[in-house]
């Protein structure tokens, strides 16, 4: 046996996994949870007794944190639950181009072009009006599971 007899595919990420198993009796309400492999934030936790044959089951209620669609999902309290890790970094928008993509500048001087604008009406609004005055604006870009959304706005004055 060589070296030669062994292929490996290079991934590009550094093997860091998209979620984190949390025992589902531990998850509170406000959290993260994967449900029907959508990340959500927990709305509603409600835990039932233990039946006659054993387990104590947590009602999960979450809504996906995307999309807003809402979604259920019924764990026995003892088992492990997915929960994704969800981060939210600041970008500076520079620019917006007509197919709906924004041209943002992170804290490293680099730009990021591969985010498309919100689909929330009214975040959308603020950002496209803001921009059309010229003031300096800064999106939140939240990011789980390999999808990221911006989603929130600040104004940090004019340019």
């Amino acid at each position: 046996m060589s070296d030669d007899d062994h292929q490996f595919e290079s991934k590009a990420d550094a093997g860091a996994s998209k979620t984190f198993p949390q025992q589902a009796g531990t998850i509170r309400k406000n959290g993260y949870i994967v449900i029907k492999a959508r990340p959500c934030k927990v709305v509603e936790v409600s835990t039932s007794k233990t039946g006659k044959h054993g387990h104590a089951k947590c009602h999960f209620v979450g809504i996906d944190i995307f999309s807003g669609k809402k979604l259920e999902d019924i764990v026995p309290s003892s088992h492990n639950c997915d929960v994704p890790h969800v981060t939210r970094t600041d970008y500076q928008l520079i620019d917006i181009s007509e197919d709906g993509f924004v041209s943002l500048l992170t804290e490293s001087g680099q730009t990021k072009d591969d985010l498309k604008l919100p689909t929330d009406d009214q975040l959308l609004a603020q950002i496209k009006a803001g921009f059309d005055e010229g003031k300096d604006l800064v999106v939140t870009v939240m990011s789980a599971m390999g999808e990221e959304q911006i989603c929130s706005l600040k104004d940090i004055g004019p340019k």
